[in-house]
């Protein structure tokens, strides 16, 4: 699914209206019933609505959706806040509707005595701005947002929450927005639905499906996109009947170091269960025991450390390299990692520690070679790129980067940004707060390393791998709880994980 700035949803909504065609108030009709069906399967007739509507067409919206209500019995209140005693064409045909149609009380709202009592059982409908915003907000909008905030009611903001912005929040003052329960978006999420910082805002946000053009759509080009199972299913490879495991690569995990042997046996049995064909890896001579005896699928190269990273095998064998996973930042393991970006001509990734290292040595940053994948937290992040003004400005930073340096990145968390050599952002869906544990990163880095060995593309590694990853935490998380999780968990749900995407 494409994502597209507030301007281009304007652009669009004009393209149809134009082209379909259809009148402004039918979309809009068509975008009310939607809301409705959403709400009519969640409440039942019992519950009452207050909706608090403003003077533009998101004002337009909650009016039909008050007309819908009505009709079908339910209980339904609309305080009108008109500031600028001029409402636009669209919401002054609905409010004229609504009180020919005289089942619904209106009330006006021209200062703080006109506000409603919220009851904690009511449903309060924010059908007050849309998206279009430019400003924070001030004046009597903002008190009534406060007012809503401060109260228990349940909250559903209509295709955005009132005062927050569509894309660049960073200057914004988000508790002067709206903080919705749910927030309902017509045809697309809005991009700062997808940004942490913005959460306690949007709540849990639903695409509702308003038929814009397909045509404008289509043509319109994005750099975001989000992410869905078809997009995922479509890349990947079949495997042959007569294949055998030299088809599917021979990867080097560079991992481990004294005290964190675990990141090396997560990672390997990640890889391992992913499809790789053959899979050595690189450990601290004091490791040995440990990983023949947990990961005895993998081969093992032995460093001539007894605790860290210093040196590493010849690279000719390999089809791809992984590296980082509790390697430590010890002076002779910046001085190998070096020498192995150095050298290396193979598909190339980097996690955790390789990242400090890299974050600490601007010469390696330059030097990167081109396509390798880079998965960041967001402190390694800043590391390699310095602080950011917000969530907007740190994924601008991140797609910048990746297009300079023609590489991948994977920004980890809620949502995982993957930006490729192009400029261009996916958003992944999959993943849970369970997966916020010792160890997950780790396991993500086996899965790329895994499909990088096989032959992917670097950004589809990274797409693939992100997804599966979050595939694997969320069917654990369904059988084991979100507290209980551990990153060995995400492990052994891959091939539950990877059993869905075949099927």
């Amino acid at each position: 699914m494409k994502i597209f700035t507030s301007k281009q949803i304007a652009q669009i909504d004009a393209y149809s209206i134009a082209n379909e065609p259809i009148a402004s108030i039918d979309l809009m009709e068509r975008a009310a019933t939607q809301l409705f069906f959403w709400i009519e399967k969640r409440y039942s007739e019992e519950q009452n609505f207050i909706i608090f509507v403003g003077s533009g067409n998101n004002g337009g919206d909650g009016l039909a959706l008050a007309r819908l209500l009505s009709e079908a019995k339910y209980q339904v209140e609309v305080y009108l806040v008109n500031v600028s005693q001029n409402l636009s064409v669209d919401c002054q045909m609905n409010l004229d509707r609504l009180k020919i149609q005289n089942l619904v009380s209106i009330f006006d709202i021209s200062n703080s005595n006109d506000f409603p009592i919220i009851f904690d059982d009511s449903v309060v409908v924010d059908a007050l701005l849309g998206s279009g915003l430019s400003r924070i907000l001030d004046g009597l909008i903002k008190e009534l947002v406060l007012y809503i905030n401060a109260s228990k009611a349940e909250v559903i903001a209509i295709d955005i929450p009132s005062g927050l912005f569509g894309e660049d929040n960073s200057l914004n003052n988000l508790n002067h927005c709206i903080h919705a329960d749910h927030t309902l978006s017509f045809q697309f999420p809005k991009l700062s639905f997808l940004f942490p910082e913005n959460i306690d805002c949007v709540g849990n946000w639903h695409v509702l499906p308003i038929g814009l053009h397909s045509r404008i759509i289509n043509e319109m080009e994005s750099p975001y996109q989000l992410v869905d199972e078809n997009f995922i299913k479509n890349r990947l490879k079949k495997r042959g009947r007569f294949s055998h495991k030299g088809n599917y690569g021979h990867g080097l995990l560079i991992s481990g170091s004294y005290g964190k042997m675990g990141a090396a046996i997560l990672a390997s049995k990640a890889a391992l269960r992913s499809g790789i064909g053959l899979l050595s890896t690189h450990i601290p001579r004091l490791g040995y025991d440990i990983m023949q005896t947990a990961v005895p699928e993998s081969m093992v190269s032995i460093d001539r450390s007894d605790i860290i990273f210093t040196e590493y095998p010849n690279l000719e064998d390999f089809d791809a390299i992984g590296i980082g996973p509790g390697i430590d930042t010890k002076h002779n393991s910046v001085r190998a990692l070096d020498e192995l970006i150095e050298e290396c001509d193979k598909p190339l990734v980097l996690d955790a520690d390789a990242l400090n290292i890299i974050g600490q040595n601007q010469a390696l940053k330059e030097r990167l070679p081109k396509g390798s994948i880079l998965t960041p937290h967001i402190k390694e992040f800043e590391r390699l790129l310095g602080k950011s003004y917000g969530a907007f400005d740190r994924n601008t930073k991140q797609r910048d980067f990746s297009k300079k340096k023609a590489v991948v990145m994977v920004l980890k968390g809620a949502f995982t940004a993957i930006t490729d050599e192009k400029g261009r952002c996916y958003f992944n869906p999959t993943g849970n707060p369970g997966m916020a544990t010792a160890g997950s990163g780790d396991v993500l880095t086996g899965i790329i390393l895994s499909l990088l060995s096989q032959g992917y593309s670097s950004s589809d590694a990274a797409l693939i791998g992100v997804y599966v990853h979050g595939l694997a935490g969320d069917l654990a998380a369904e059988e084991l709880g979100q507290e209980a999780l551990i990153a060995g968990d995400i492990v052994e749900y891959l091939s539950k994980a990877w059993k869905k995407l075949r099927d």
